[in-house]
């Protein structure tokens, strides 16, 4: 029996969801709006609404049951939720977990957040990959579904946006965390923490943060990097006056031909230093190298996807998250295509051994299980330290 106030979705094409409202009081109302995209991840929920790539995204999470875990204040990849809402079939209200801290509801609620359940995901999403990413908002406040239309149509389309700028640091700062350790005996996790003089013997990469989240610096630490972290804007005479070792290009949201610093910045610091991107970093990687982008019909976000590393023949079981990709055609002739992803022969990964340079499309740093993908990160090391 539901007791919960009313909720519509509404997408800009017209497509109607009615559900139950989630993340706000009886007594508010409020309204959410994003491009409406879908990830197939079965866990992990926490870190895929603090992943700063969801900026400007509503997520429709496929698996019909989510969060009976609840949430916890470490299981987090940035400082806050990113995503502009999220759409679900059910929501556990009562989580079950000795480390849960509070409910997603609750969770939601005192981030902001405005999300809806009750609703046919199942539809949803069968519409999202037949006529592509929408936008879409969420409304207590009406049922006029003309207006909600309007607004939807009127909102930024992701193409041509630049959103690293909301999600990026004001300031360079210093990232001093390894890799996870465990849990302690009352449940909290801890991770390796390193001194100032550990780190100071180790080769210095500098990460360019257009959205980057915690566990790729923890995995750039846990590797043997010293790591510094700065903003997306920073220029290639700043980012060499750090006398760095490596570059790293981080993940991120948006439209990745409108990161024209990144990219400027990058092209600036090629065959200067190795560097390493992931994600919106390869996409910037590929665009500087020559290769523009092009807008998926509706992305590929989720944990199970298989790519194909062409070098070794071996499939990798890998996490996604992103609606842009690399231009196979206009990819140079001394540009190698590292990966593939076999669901639809994307590209996945590039390398241009001249520049000591290469990239991948998904995210090693995840593990929803799998954790085929880490060797990169040693991979990078190896390519610092024998420079």
């Amino acid at each position: 029996m539901h007791h919960e106030k009313p909720a519509i979705l509404v997408l800009e094409d017209g497509k109607v969801f009615k559900g139950f409202a989630v993340g706000v009081g009886e007594d508010t109302d409020k309204e959410a709006i994003g491009e409406v995209v879908f990830n197939t991840a079965m866990s992990g929920y926490q870190e895929i609404l603090t992943d700063p790539s969801y900026t400007g995204q509503m997520i429709t999470f496929t698996y019909p049951h989510i969060g009976n875990v609840g949430t916890n204040s470490q299981d987090i990849e940035s400082d806050k939720v990113h995503a502009t809402g999220l759409i679900v079939k059910d929501i556990a209200r009562n989580p079950s977990n000795y480390r849960s801290e509070k409910s997603l509801p609750q969770y939601l609620k005192d981030n902001n957040i405005l999300g809806i359940s009750g609703i046919d995901t199942r539809e949803l999403v069968l519409h999202l990959r037949t006529h592509g990413s929408k936008i879409g908002i969420i409304s207590t406040r009406t049922n006029n579904i003309s207006d909600l239309v309007d607004k939807a149509k009127t909102a930024p389309n992701m193409e041509g946006l630049d959103l690293v700028p909301n999600v990026t640091c004001k300031k360079a700062y210093d990232w001093k965390e390894g890799a996870w350790c465990g849990l302690q005996a009352d449940g909290k996790s801890y991770y390796t923490s390193y001194s100032d003089q550990v780190l100071s013997t180790r080769p210095l990469v500098v990460a360019i943060d257009f959205g980057i989240k915690y566990n790729i610096l923890r995995l750039l630490t846990e590797i043997g990097f010293r790591v510094k972290v700065v903003p997306a804007n920073t220029s290639a005479t700043e980012i060499m006056s750090y006398k760095p070792d490596a570059l790293f290009l981080s993940n991120g949201p948006g439209d990745p031909a409108a990161v024209t610093y990144g990219i400027e910045t990058t092209k600036n610091l090629l065959g200067k230093l190795p560097i390493f991107g992931i994600c919106l970093g390869h996409q910037i990687l590929g665009i500087a190298l020559g290769a523009p982008t092009f807008k998926l019909k509706f992305g590929h976000r989720g944990g199970n996807h298989p790519v194909k590393n062409q070098i070794t023949g071996h499939v990798e079981i890998s996490v996604q998250n992103h609606g842009f990709a690399t231009k196979a055609e206009t990819i140079p002739k001394d540009i190698i295509v590292t990966h593939l992803n076999l669901n639809d022969n994307t590209i996945e990964g590039i390398d241009a051994p001249d520049l000591n340079a290469f990239s991948v499309q998904y995210h090693p740093e995840c593990s929803p299980g799998p954790s085929d993908s880490q060797y990169l990160f040693k991979d990078f090391y190896n390519r610092v330290v024998n420079n």
